[in-house]
């Protein structure tokens, strides 16, 4: 918000596991009037009960969400990429089965070139290599630093 001067009509691409923080923004855009394109590999899709809700936020809100298996895709046209830990807390055991899913879903600049002219990166840290590579990382258009230093006043 702080960057665009607004959230309505803005496209967010989240790029990654289907987790909480990808729900959080799920049961949200719609409702600040984001569109939401979510690529996530099979079988890392987010909770059913969670997509159901934000199918109906899209529709009552009038805007757009897309699921698919094709960062690529996602990417598409958005404003906003995003990615999170790909593994979580609890699920050290399942990183080799983990990264191999992830394979071709690290954010890279080949990823923004079909984002829209004016795309910004958020993460909302640690970051690992593998879901981000540093070119993006620490772009002028990463705006992590910015969205660590906002958590911290939430806290």
């Amino acid at each position: 918000q702080e960057h665009y001067g607004g959230l309505k009509g803005l496209t967010v691409a989240w790029i990654g596991d289907g987790n909480n923080v990808l729900q959080s923004f799920m049961t949200s855009a719609a409702k600040l009037g984001m569109h939401l394109r979510i690529a996530t590999p099979r079988g890392f899709e987010p909770d059913l009960r969670i997509t159901k809700i934000t199918e109906q936020n899209s529709k009552e809100y009038g805007t757009k969400l897309l699921l698919t298996t094709d960062p690529l895709e996602a990417a598409d046209s958005a404003n906003v990429l995003v990615t999170d830990t790909w593994i979580s807390m609890g699920q050290e055991e399942e990183k080799k089965e983990r990264l191999k899913a992830f394979q071709g879903y690290q954010i890279t600049m080949q990823t923004a070139k079909s984002a829209a002219s004016n795309w910004t990166f958020l993460h909302c840290l640690p970051r690992k290599p593998e879901e981000v590579d540093d070119e993006v990382f620490y772009s002028p258009q990463s705006l992590v630093f910015q969205e660590a230093e906002n958590r911290k006043w939430t806290i």
